[in-house]
This record gives C-alpha cells, structure tokens and sequence, in this order.
C-alpha cells in the first residue's frame, strides 16, 4: 500500500485522539503507526496527563520510535467537582477530557497543514462531533471493541431497563442475557458510561454500519518488540499459561490469593501478573503482601510473579505460551487471536461479558460462566481454578481453532486481504479531502 513515489500534494493529514487508560490508548499507537507506514501525515493529540505511567511510558516510546509524527498535548483543566468523582480513576479522566474538550478547537485549527480527518476515540465522540461539525471537518470514531458492542450502546439509548426480563432484545443479533450488559447501562438514573456512548452518536455518518471501516486486527508494530522474560526462555514449548487482568482491573486480596492457590494446583507452569490497584502508580504493595509467605513458598516451584506493567505482545508471541488466562478486555482478545493462544475467560466489567461469549463461539476459549463478574461478593475457589485451568490448557481442539484464527487474522492484513483493502479504500478517501 505505501509507495515511496507518493505525491506529496495528495498526502492526508490525519489526528488521532485516544482516550484514558491503555485500552484506549494501545489500538491508536498500533494505529498511527500503520497510519505513517503508509503514508499518512499524522499528528497524535495527547490529553495531558495521562493517568498510568504505562500510558507516559508507551508514549515516550511511540515518539522516539516514529519522529515523523507530531505530537500536540491537550492541556487537561482542572477539575474538582467532588460530586463527578469516581471509584474509576480513567472513568474520572473520561471526564476531565471532556470538561477541557473546547480546547480542541483553536489546537485543530492551528495544524498546518489543515487537517483531512480527525479520529476521536469512542468515549469522546458526544463531546468532541459537536465541535468537528463547527469546523466542518470529517471526524472518524474509533470503537476500540467488538462490533457486537458497537451494535449495544448503539441501541441503548432506546432502552428501557424495568422492561427488561431475561434478555435484551435489539435488531440484528440473538437475544443477549440480561446478565451480560454492563450494569450501568441498566440504571434508571444517567451516569458517566451512559453519557459517554450518548446518542449523537447517531448523528455522526461515519459510525453507520453502511460506512464503518473494519481495518483490524491492528498488529503489534516494531516499537513493541523487545527481549521476552528470561524466564520464559528457559520453559519449554507450549507450556505455561499466562494470566494477566489487564491495565486497569484491581483483583480482591482474597481473589489474589484463591487464584495463586488454583494456580499452583493446576500443576501448570505459570507466568502471572499481579495486580490490586486500578492505576499502577498507585500499587506500591509488595507482591508478598498480596501473595503471602506460605502461598508464595509454592508459587516460586512452578510459577513466575510480575507486578509492574508487562508488554503482552511480547509474551503472548513467546512459544513457551500454551494459554491465557484473560479478563476478555478487546485487546487481550485481539492480542491472543494474532498469536494464536487458546484462552480462559473470565470476564470483570464493561464489554467482556459480550466479548467472551465471542471468543466461545470461534472456538478458541472457554467461559466459566459460574464465576460471575469480576469484582463482585463471590470469591472463586482455587480448586475450580486448578480444574478449568487444566481443561483448557489440556483441550487440542481449542489450539488447532485457535491457529486457524491467527492465520485468517494475518491474511485479512496482508496484500490483497479484506482489512487491507478497506484500509486502503480510507486513506484514498482522505486524500480526496487534503486541502492545499
């Protein structure tokens, strides 16, 4: 798709505005490098500061790695209405983006040259498409989930919670279990996640299924490669599961601990990220603290503990990786789908219910569904741990699935594959809207 003969004069000048926390963030990085390696002059808008040091850090990185990309800050405004506070600290950020968003307008209009296109992340739309509109400048909403959940909190807007029984009735897909939304989206009253995916929404005709672009996966590019764990060097092939929660989910003390127990029961090699507080720089606990001297004596014989933020490509790719114990954030899936890593799902908040009824449904994970949403009264037991842990990682036909869908993946972005071809179809797009 990239041509070193291109004409300068017809080259689109693109922004980018990710959103907080790193599951916004990772799929714009991944995007403004595929963006630039076909080249699309772009300029990467960062709402500052971020909330996570591993946002700052894959920041510092992206830039050092792609100078030919412009960064510009967003200036965040201070914010200290108590009563828009949340347990969320990226939900709250969510928020203070929004509050400072009249900003956007002098920073947009000041880029040279003129912009084609802005691409605003998902939470962001129902602040930032009143002020593209005004400047009459086409803007592009990046849903950083599944199209299923895009097809959610479409309809949602139309929904009348007391109404609902069992399931959530909305054209064009089976009937979804009531049990699987995210529960604000269930509240009479409004909150921050329903004000989020507002119906402007609607409004915007770039976010129409008739005209929404479906260029991922997004792969991992070169600034995410690095030396994996040494650790994990030494394991053999096919051997050892994975198991992180993601960027931003706390795991309960008494949780930590069941699953270290499960784990270590499971009889599998193990490499664990461990994590209690929602942002990391707030995690200051020692990982015996949370583990315990007793359960940490057993862990050290077959598994391996990390607490700092850990680059998952890196591991997923690793061939000592056999599984993943997931809490089905889109980009864990995503990740695990590229590098063909059969999963186990355990789903904690937001989208991942619906997430992992999808990954079930291809065949390459297993939901225990009995486990409920992360986060709530119940604690999992380590003995049913250890059991699904070793049916999935004993389970044949989940690896061979789970390797066909790697190789569909690689091939929808390769030459002449359908997510290159609509990728290519948006960027002549844009350059028809270079204004000179």
């Amino acid at each position: 798709m990239s041509s070193s003969g291109h004409d300068p004069k017809l080259t689109p000048h693109v922004a980018l505005l990710p959103s907080a926390g790193m599951g916004h963030l990772t799929p714009f990085l991944r995007l403004a490098a595929l963006l630039t390696a076909n080249d699309v002059r772009v300029t990467f808008i960062t709402p500052h500061p971020t909330v996570s040091l591993s946002e700052s850090q894959s920041l510092t990185h992206l830039f050092s790695s792609f100078p030919q990309i412009t960064r510009k800050q967003l200036r965040l405004l201070p914010f200290d209405d108590l009563s828009a506070n949340s347990e969320d600290p990226f939900y709250y950020h969510f928020e203070v983006i929004r509050r400072s968003s009249h900003l956007l307008s002098p920073l947009l209009t000041s880029l040279s040259p003129p912009l084609s296109a802005l691409v605003t992340d998902m939470s962001l739309a129902s602040t930032v498409i009143p002020i593209t509109d005004a400047l009459k400048l086409p803007n592009y909403i990046f849903f950083t989930s599944s199209a299923k959940m895009l097809t959610l909190y479409l309809s949602f807007h139309v929904m009348v919670p007391n109404e609902m029984k069992d399931f959530v009735e909305i054209s064009g897909l089976e009937p979804i279990p009531r049990s699987w939304i995210p529960p604000p989206l269930l509240q009479d009253t409004d909150n921050l996640l329903k004000m989020l995916f507002h119906r402007k929404w609607q409004e915007n005709d770039r976010i129409k299924w008739n005209s929404v672009h479906a260029v991922g996966p997004l792969p991992p590019f070169n600034l995410e490669k690095s030396r994996p764990l040494a650790w994990l060097d030494d394991q053999p092939a096919q051997s050892v599961l994975y198991v992180s929660f993601g960027s931003r989910t706390a795991i309960s003390r008494d949780q930590i601990r069941e699953l270290g127990d499960g784990l270590v029961r499971s009889s599998k090699s193990f490499l664990w990220v461990v994590k209690d507080k929602k942002v990391d720089k707030d995690d200051s606990s020692e990982l015996i603290d949370l583990i315990g001297h007793d359960l940490m004596e057993r862990i050290i014989e077959r598994g391996f503990l990390v607490k700092n933020w850990l680059n998952q490509e890196e591991v997923l790719r690793h061939p000592a990786v056999a599984g993943f114990l997931t809490h089905c954030g889109w980009n864990s899936i995503t990740e695990a789908l590229w590098h063909g890593v059969p999963m186990l799902l355990w789903p904690q908040h937001g989208d991942q219910k619906i997430n992992a009824d999808l990954v079930e449904r291809i065949g390459v994970g297993m939901w225990a569904k009995s486990w409920g949403w992360g986060g709530e009264a119940m604690v999992v037991k380590g003995e049913e741990i250890a059991e699904k842990v070793g049916e999935m990682m004993g389970n044949g036909i989940l690896r061979l699935r789970a390797a066909e869908v790697r190789n569909d993946a690689r091939m929808a972005v390769r030459e002449g594959g359908s997510s290159y071809k609509r990728l290519a179809n948006l960027i002549e797009s844009w350059k028809g809207l270079v204004v000179e």
